[in-house]
C-alpha cells in the first residue's frame, strides 16, 4: 500500500499563478501516528487552502528504506531518533526534529486467559507473547526495556521473556490486533495505541528503570518537490497547536 501511494506521486506545483497554494503532500509517517497526524493534517489544509495531505503509515524501518529507495514524498515521522539521524546522515532529509514522546506499555486481553498480573509473569508463566520486530522502533524499545529490567527481576528475565515470543511484527498496529483478537496473551506497544483502544485491553505500566520511552523525529526530504508546504507542516507539529493534539493523543513533549 505505501509503495503504491508513493508510485503516485506529487506532480503539482508549489504555488499557482493566483499565488494560492495548490500541491499534494505526502507524508510517510510511523503506525502509531496513524490516528493522530491526520488531525493535524486537516489543521494545515485549513490553514492552506489548495493543500492535500496524504499520509502513508507503516514500521519506521520499512518508511526509512522507502526514502533510501528514492520515493517522492516530503515529510518523514519516524518512531525513533536513529532513522531520522541515519537519513540526515545520507543526506536524503534535513535536520530531524524532536516532536513528541512516546511510553512503552504491556497489554492483555480483559479476559486474560493467561493470568498475568505483573511484568515477573512474562517469565514464570506460559505465555504467548507478540511483539515488534528487532528492526522496528517498537521492538528495539521492548528489547531495551526487558534488558533493563534484568537488573530488577534477575539474571536471565529477558532471555526467559522472549522465549516466549510467538510472532515478531512489522508494526506497533499488528501486536496491537493480535492481542485484541485473542490470537496472542500479550504484547508490548505505546500507550497511545491503549488510548485509542479503549476497554479492548488491559495494560501494565512498565517502571521508570526500564526506560521504555520513545521519542519521535520528524524532517523535510531533500528530494520533496514542495519543501516550503513541507517546513510549513513540519512547523505546524511542532507549534503549540500541534503540540496539543498530540498531547490530546497521549503523546509526551518531545525530550529536553
Amino acid at each position: 500500500m505505501v509503495v503504491a501511494l508513493l508510485a503516485g506521486g506529487c506532480g503539482a506545483s508549489e504555488a499557482a499563478p493566483s499565488g494560492r497554494d495548490h500541491a499534494t503532500l505526502t507524508v510517510l509517517g510511523a503506525a502509531s501516528l496513524s490516528r493522530v497526524l491526520p488531525k493535524i493534517g486537516r489543521l494545515f489544509t485549513h490553514e492552506h487552502p489548495g493543500v492535500t495531505v496524504r499520509f502513508a503509515f507503516g514500521g519506521t524501518d520499512l518508511l526509512t528504506a522507502q526514502v533510501e529507495q528514492g520515493a517522492r514524498a516530503d515529510v518523514f515521522a519516524g518512531a525513533s531518533e536513529t532513522y531520522g539521524a541515519r537519513l540526515f546522515a545520507e543526506r536524503l532529509v534535513g535536520q530531524p526534529r524532536a516532536f513528541c514522546t512516546n511510553q512503552l506499555v504491556l497489554i492483555v486481553p480483559p479476559s486474560d486467559p493467561a493470568g498475568i498480573d505483573s511484568l515477573p509473569d512474562l517469565a514464570t508463566k506460559n505465555v504467548r507473547l507478540v511483539i515488534g520486530s528487532p528492526t522496528v522502533p517498537v521492538g528495539a524499545y521492548t528489547r531495551t526495556a526487558l534488558k533493563n529490567l534484568d537488573a530488577s527481576f534477575g539474571a536471565g528475565y529477558s532471555t526467559k521473556v522472549l522465549s516466549h515470543v510467538v510472532s515478531n511484527e512489522l508494526d506497533v498496529e499488528s501486536v496491537l490486533t493480535k492481542v485484541r483478537t485473542g490470537e496472542a496473551d500479550a504484547g508490548f506497544v505505546y500507550v497511545t495505541d491503549v488510548a485509542a483502544t479503549g476497554p479492548a485491553v488491559r495494560s501494565i505500566a512498565l517502571p521508570p528503570r526500564a526506560e521504555a520511552v520513545a521519542a519521535y523525529t520528524l524532517a523535510v526530504l531533500d528530494a520533496s518537490p514542495h519543501r516550503r508546504l513541507a517546513q510549513a507542516l513540519v512547523d505546524l507539529v511542532l507549534s503549540p497547536a500541534g503540540q496539543r493534539i498530540l498531547r490530546q493523543a497521549g503523546f509526551g513533549p518531545p525530550p529536553a
